[in-house]
Parts: C-alpha cells; structure tokens; sequence
C-alpha cells in the first residue's frame, strides 16, 4: 500500500507509554508498519504566526503534491515506450520514494532550522513555484519536438501520393528552365504500368515521345517523370486523372528542396539531441556526390530511426536531456513536498499541544485491509487528547455542538495523509 499517514502526539511520558501501547497493538495485530519521524527543533515564532502559517502551508501543500504528480505522469509520457520502468526512475536524493520517507532527515543546508518558519516555508514554496514554471517551458518545448517528429513521419513514411520527394527527385530528371517545356511527375498504380507505358504519349498533343522514366516505387505504385509542352499540361492532367494517373503537383526548385532537406536533417538532429546516446560512425550510411561521402536525408532518418530504436532496447534512458531534467526535479520536488509535510506536523503539534514543544511525531503504513481497525485503535489510544472529537469519531451519529467534522478529517492526534500513487 502507498499510502502512509504522519501523525504526532505529546512527547510526555504519559504520552509515550500511549505510543508504545499503540505500537504493539498495530505490530501484533499486523495493522501497520510504524517508524519515527524526525523532526527538529525549529523556531517556534508567534502564535499569530503560526496561525497564519497553518492556512499557508496546507496550500503549499496541495500545490506542492500537484507539481509532483504532474511530473511523474510527464516522466511517463517522454518514456511512453518504457512505461514499465517509470517507477523506478521517480527517486528522492538517489533512493525509492518509500525508503526516503520512512528514514526522512531534514536537509540542514537547504532549509537552515535557525531562520523563521516562515523563511523556510518562503524557499519551499519559491523552490517548488520555480520547477512548475521550468516544467512548463521544458513540456512545451518537448511537445513542440514531438509535433514536428509526426509531421517528419507523415511526411517520410507516406506513400508516393504524399510523401515529400526532396529525397527521392534530383536535378537530371527534369528539362528545366526551358520556356516551352516541362517534366511533370506522375503516380501510376502498379496494375497500371503497362497501360502507362502505351498511353502517355497520347494523353495529349504535345508530349515529348520516349520522355518517361520511372525514378522511384513504393508497394502502391511507380513515380514516373513526361516531358511535354507547356501549354497542354492542364489537358494532360485532366487526361491522366480520367485514366487514374496522378500528377504530383511538384515544380523542381533546387533553393526550396535544399530548405525542406535541411528542415528534415534539423528534425532528425533534435530526435537524437533529446535523447543522446552513442552511436557508432558506421550506422550512418553515406552516398558519393560530387566526389564527397555525404548522408542523404533518409541517411539522417534512418539514423534517428536507430537512436529510437536504441533507446527502447537500453534501460539507460537518463541520458535524454528532457528524461534527466524531469529525474532530478522531481526529486527536488519530492523531498520539498515531505519538509512541508513535516512542517505541517511541527505547526499544527505545537497549536494544538501547545509549548514548550514536546511532540513525537510517527510515519504508519497501514495495512491495506487493515484501514478501519487502525484507525478505531488509534482513536482509542489517544481519545484523551480531545473527548470531544475522539467521541464524534467513534459514533458519528453524535450531533456536538460547535463541532463540524463532515468536510475534513480531524483526529484527536495530529494527521496527515501522504500517499505515493503518483502515477493514478
């Protein structure tokens, strides 16, 4: 069960012997499983302060939880292909979420217990409010990638109809900068090719005899280049359609395919800059141009296709920009969220026990089936902090004047609940 419940009670030795009671009964009975939280002695201040505290911190509180989650369920979608290793990335300070709670130390550096609660509560909220706002700029960022990678596959992965030809078309299969002339391209369905190879010449006056060429193929059908006059083009499309030959409206201009190819490699390179990993030299294939080895455009995909490939094949997916910032912050996050937690109990100890401060306060794990018997015996342990609310508890029929406990959980002992399902 992930879900723990903080609670104290006065430190005085009637007290004690309160919790060691409570703690025998809960081991005994299986119940729960019990640890001491530490907390140290901070600066008391005022009980105006602490009053105004209070209400500051349980927001803090609930925001803090939020940031949490949202980063978690984050961690989850960046790893959508590894969703079964995304507990084992949410960490606290390098450990489980569950042995950094039971074994909670206060981070002296962090938050110095010498300056006012208020100090500290300040740097939790300012540090927690910071990493919502990075979050937000890192998510967009990310999501910005992830929309352009869709429109990278559906314009590489398309078929002959749609797919970009910057990758495929080149410079000598179409008669440019002729004012009469012109090389068009067109898709015709593999059934088709024959009755292409007698037809086009026909389709319309004017066309270029012998001037077909297929340039590439996909399991749908051929891309095949006609030459032909200018001033028939719009009558030989209209012909082609009737025939089921599809004229690519795509004009050879050297400047915007050389834009759409380096718009292709930057996709490819932002793939494999967010999740960086080696590769070695020799998974990129080259093709010779002008005398020099140089990656094609579907050399790049190819190889952001291989970095996808690598990452859902290796468990080391820390090494992704996004994926480190998202570890390292929600361990921030984490461990802040518990120190408000434990400033909670502190606040609320001292306003309800009063001073000097001489609490104890305890983490519970309970037993998932256990829930109802844990609570009616900690009830009766510790009804003699407050009969009033500890007998409303025990018969919630009881009406009590002045005692209104139907929209929040009040306890004779201070509680709070922490639950780890972050990821529900």
């Amino acid at each position: 069960m992930s879900e723990f419940w903080l609670i104290s009670a006065p430190g005085d030795k009637t007290n004690l012997q309160a919790w060691e009671r409570m703690n025998t009964v809960t081991s005994k009975s299986n119940l729960s499983s019990n640890s001491k939280f530490h907390i140290p002695d901070l600066k008391v201040g005022t009980l105006d302060a602490l009053v105004g505290l209070s209400d500051e911190l349980g927001k803090l509180d609930t925001f803090a939880e939020s940031v949490i989650k949202k980063i978690a369920q984050y961690i989850g979608e960046v790893m959508e292909d590894s969703k079964d290793k995304v507990q084992e990335n949410l960490l606290a300070n390098g450990v489980d979420l569950i042995s950094y709670l039971t074994r909670f130390e206060w981070d002296m550096a962090k938050y110095p217990i010498k300056q006012p609660l208020k100090n500290i509560s300040e740097a939790l909220a300012k540090q927690v409010t910071q990493i919502e706002a990075d979050l937000k700029t890192r998510s967009a960022a990310y999501n910005n990638i992830k929309g352009n990678l869709q429109n990278l596959e559906k314009k590489t992965m398309g078929n002959l109809l749609t797919r970009t030809l910057a990758d495929i078309v080149h410079k000598e299969d179409f008669v440019l900068n002729s004012e009469y002339l012109i090389t068009l391209l067109v898709v015709v369905p593999k059934s088709s090719y024959v009755q292409w190879q007698k037809t086009y010449e026909s389709l319309s006056d004017m066309v270029v005899p012998r001037s077909t060429k297929m340039i590439a193929e996909d399991a749908e059908g051929g891309l095949f280049t006609v030459t032909l006059f200018r001033k028939v083009m719009d009558d030989f499309k209209a012909k082609a359609r009737e025939n089921r030959f599809m004229v690519r409206e795509f004009y050879y201009d050297e400047k915007e395919l050389k834009c759409e190819k380096e718009e292709l490699m930057k996709l490819a390179s932002d793939k494999k800059q967010q999740y960086w990993q080696p590769l070695l030299p020799g998974c990129l294939n080259t093709s010779l141009r002008n005398g020099f080895m140089v990656p094609t455009v579907s050399d790049e995909l190819h190889l952001a296709h291989k970095t996808e490939a690598y990452i859902k094949n290796n468990n080391d997916l820390a090494k992704g920009p996004l994926l480190r910032w998202l570890k390292v912050n929600f361990s921030e996050a984490f461990v802040a969220w518990i120190h408000v937690k434990a400033l909670r109990v502190f606040v609320e100890s001292v306003l309800r026990y009063g001073l000097p401060v001489n609490f104890q306060a305890m983490l519970l794990q309970p037993n998932r089936k256990s829930v109802k018997r844990l609570r009616d015996v900690l009830n009766v342990v510790f009804k003699h902090l407050d009969e009033v609310a500890a007998a409303s508890i025990m018969d919630p029929g009881m009406d009590i004047p002045g005692l209104q406990l139907s929209n929040q959980e009040y306890y004779p002992y201070v509680y709070f609940k922490i639950d780890l399902s972050l990821l529900d």
